[in-house]
């Protein structure tokens, strides 16, 4: 299963970092923060990733070109017509990386259409590149098809700085309500990320792809159409939105050597 990353937003809560890099390449512990990202997936299984880059997203290209490359120990013949031998392995072990550019202001829903058809009609995993947590993908892909959804989400519980879902007491599967950053308090559960995409609701869009917004375009329709359910992770879940929480975050990758709870 295909593993899409919307890391194409801008960051300006985070301008300390974002001035200069996109913010799911700020690092936390020597590493872009989308790479933490990345090997969570991937220590699950789950290692071919389409990247959905924009702002400053050349940065995330030259990474990954560069990982591949530059991590490696080579031998060079230039009397050879492939001059190039490696010998050590690359350093992103058997990770498949695809890296589009879906256009600097391009809203989320637009960056997911931009990058269908490397998807085609499989399942898909979807994520954002701020965002990190200790979740089983696997039985959050078993909640996925038990419950038979067009979209699973991850909903957790944070001050409400983002979309906000309630649940109908006759089938807690699925989602209610939805209503994107209300003021609320730190017993919500609220939209996580770390969605499963049954197949992309192209039916549900009007007007330009490059404006449709997943979370208020998308994500609202399919609570209407009963389409829209929710794992309910109650482990650890952190998103990276302001510069207190980069620092949070390093604290933990010093104390624990890593970000994933």
């Amino acid at each position: 299963m295909k593993v899409v990353i919307l890391a194409g937003g801008m960051g300006t809560r985070l301008s300390e970092e974002t001035k200069v890099l996109p913010k799911p390449m700020v690092e936390i512990g020597g590493k872009p923060m989308l790479w933490h990202i990345m090997n969570w997936y991937a220590v699950q299984g789950f290692n071919d990733f389409i990247i959905c880059c924009g702002y400053k997203g050349h940065l995330i290209k030259e990474y990954f070109w560069n990982a591949f490359h530059s991590h490696r120990d080579f031998s060079l013949n230039f009397n050879m017509r492939d001059p190039v031998m490696y010998i050590s392995p690359p350093s992103l072990r058997d990770w498949k990386v695809s890296c589009v550019d879906t256009g600097e202001e391009t809203m989320t829903g637009g960056r997911i259409i931009n990058v269908l058809p490397l998807i085609g009609n499989e399942p898909f995993m979807l994520t954002y590149g701020d965002g990190v947590s200790d979740i089983s993908l696997n039985q959050l892909m078993l909640f996925h098809e038990e419950h038979k959804a067009m979209v699973t989400m991850t909903a957790v519980r944070s001050p409400a700085r983002f979309g906000v879902l309630q649940f109908p007491s006759d089938d807690p599967a699925f989602v209610s309500s939805f209503r994107e950053k209300p003021v609320g308090s730190d017993t919500d559960w609220v939209n996580g990320g770390f969605f499963i995409v049954e197949k992309f609701p192209l039916f549900l869009i009007s007007g330009k792809e490059k404006d449709v917004i997943w979370e208020k375009d998308i994500l609202p329709k399919l609570v209407q159409l009963g389409k829209l359910a929710a794992y309910k992770h109650e482990g650890f879940w952190k998103c990276m939105d302001y510069y207190k929480d980069k620092q949070e975050l390093e604290e933990m990758y010093k104390e624990k050597g890593h970000i994933y709870g």
